[in-house]
């Protein structure tokens, strides 16, 4: 299994509850694919640096985890298609790390 680490921006019209449950499904995609969630950062609600569909704010998470292609590859396709998430990039922690 790779360590990778993704951040994603949720909408900002979601409440807290809301909120919470969105990041614990979408970690749960990695769970199911036998994957490990390493660490979970809540940046919290921050202005972009431009409008995103009419938006100006949204909650930043960033998590670190380990999976197998198979669940990443699920995790960003599923992540893209949930109406909830505004943006997502994810990098291999080899990317990160410079090797």
């Amino acid at each position: 299994m790779k360590q990778y680490e993704t951040m994603y921006i949720i909408k900002s019209t979601l409440d807290e509850a809301q909120k919470a449950k969105l990041v614990e499904e979408l970690h749960g995609i990695i769970l199911s694919h036998n994957g490990t969630v390493d660490k979970v950062e809540d940046w919290g609600l921050k202005d972009f640096a431009y409008e995103i569909d009419n938006m100006k704010k949204g909650y930043y998470v960033v998590v670190t985890y380990s999976t197998e292609v198979e669940g990443l590859n699920e995790f960003k396709r599923l992540i893209g298609l949930n109406p909830n998430v505004v943006r997502s990039m994810t990098i291999s922690q080899e990317e990160r790390e410079g090797k």
